[in-house]
């Protein structure tokens, strides 16, 4: 197994990767529009990005470009291929149970490692009481007959993939919808993205309390959609920042909906000053972490980086609110505590909550990240300070969201020069 050690700091400018969840949903948005959409700065997002581009072309859809932009013509052509391969990724999975609906079945999609063991029980069986039809074992999950328009009722607690997936394939049947949420939302910001980016699409769906309707007969529009930079990737550089590296993070929306977002407050709680400058740069300096208790339940993806900077808070501090992390790329919960403690931190693993009792420097050693690319960079951060080099199994696994991280972690950044 490839091993990384790693014993340098972040510095200099960070020209961050593309938002993976924006990615996702405009490539969706552009591939079921009747026409040609030109999708800008959907590059070097990772493995997951991939995995939807693939799936795309198994379903018929024709796309072409470079690194800077895809050109995606969503006028059906015939299927090539009924096997849909998700490899890691949750939300392709999701997204495209209900997606490939539109097109011709039976379709089977497959994933790779822990994929096809992430919840899906509450999600197909809403849609089996809606006409649907499924095969489904450890490794494959055959989609054989699609849904009808009408009331879907769908628990909000476990994934908002859920309600992403039928919310941009419900304007496309013939028939008005309602999708009910049975529990409170979590990862509304999610849900928030979808809509606004299928609303650049030009398609409408309106909330109404705890229930989205969705007019049939839509059509999606072509268009052109610039992928704005992805806050889960910053949260990290973000909170090297805040741990004493000088770095500064370029090409951010700060109006974003993106609910990562929130690592600016939670940075700002902590009592570190986050600075954005006449460039629209923003850095992270601090003279001493605060501890906080902070709740997730909206915020999931950014636990690995609040680990890493809670580890050297003054004091103690809690994440609550964590248990779907238990059902992610990794056990995220049992994976930050052990591999953490490893290092010297002093952390605390309950059912859905880390207790975080502040340290002033980790001892070093070598840690596995569990094939997770979020725990990977969260120890890859820890190690600002560490006394000795971290060393890190399996560093590709990155590649699933930030495939320069590396580049741009041990690397001094690059400057602008215009």
């Amino acid at each position: 197994m490839d091993i990384k050690e790693v014993n340098c700091r972040p510095k200099g400018t960070i020209f961050l990767p593309p938002s993976k969840s924006i990615a996702h949903r405009a490539l969706i948005c552009a591939a079921l529009a009747d026409g040609k959409s030109i999708i800008k700065n959907y590059r070097g997002s990772g493995d997951d990005i991939d995995a939807t581009l693939g799936c795309l072309d198994s379903l018929g859809i024709n796309f072409k470009g470079d690194n800077n932009q895809l050109i995606i013509d969503g006028r059906k052509s015939k299927i090539k291929s009924s096997q849909l391969d998700c490899r890691e990724s949750g939300s392709t999975l999701r997204f495209f149970i209900p997606v490939s609906m539109l097109f011709d079945l039976p379709v089977t999609l497959t994933g790779h490692t822990r994929l096809m063991e992430r919840p899906l029980k509450e999600f197909l069986t809403a849609l089996i009481e809606r006409g649907a039809e499924f095969e489904f074992d450890k490794r494959t999950l055959t989609v054989k007959r699609p849904i009808k328009a009408g009331k879907f009722h769908i628990p909000a607690n476990i994934s908002s993939q859920f309600i992403t997936g039928l919310l941009l394939t419900l304007p496309l049947l013939d028939g008005d919808s309602e999708i009910i949420l049975t529990t409170p939302m979590e990862s509304k910001a999610y849900v928030d993205l979808t809509i606004d980016v299928m609303k650049h699409f030009g398609v409408r769906i309106e909330r109404d309390k705890d229930s989205f309707l969705v007019e049939g007969n839509q059509q999606y529009r072509p268009s052109e959609y610039l992928v704005e930079s992805d806050f889960s990737a910053a949260a990290f550089f973000l909170v090297a920042g805040a741990l004493g590296s000088d770095v500064r993070l370029r090409g951010l929306n700060l109006n974003s909906l993106q609910g990562d977002k929130e690592i600016l407050n939670i940075l700002k709680d902590c009592g570190t000053e986050v600075i954005v400058d006449e460039k629209n740069e923003i850095r992270v300096i601090t003279d001493e972490i605060k501890p906080i208790t902070i709740d997730v339940r909206d915020i999931p993806d950014l636990v690995p980086p609040i680990t890493s900077l809670l580890c050297f808070a003054q004091g103690e501090s809690k994440i609550v609110g964590a248990a779907r992390l238990r059902m992610k790329e990794s056990d995220r919960l049992h994976a930050l505590a052990s591999q953490f403690n490893i290092l010297g931190a002093e952390i605390i693993e309950e059912r859905d909550s880390l207790i975080i009792k502040g340290v002033e420097e980790l001892k070093g050693g070598t840690v596995d990240p569990h094939n997770d690319h979020r725990i990977a960079m969260a120890l890859a951060i820890a190690s600002i300070r560490s006394k000795a080099a971290v060393n890190i199994l399996n560093p590709s696994c990155v590649n699933k969201s930030y495939p320069n991280f590396w580049n741009d972690f041990c690397g001094e950044g690059k400057e602008e020069t215009q």
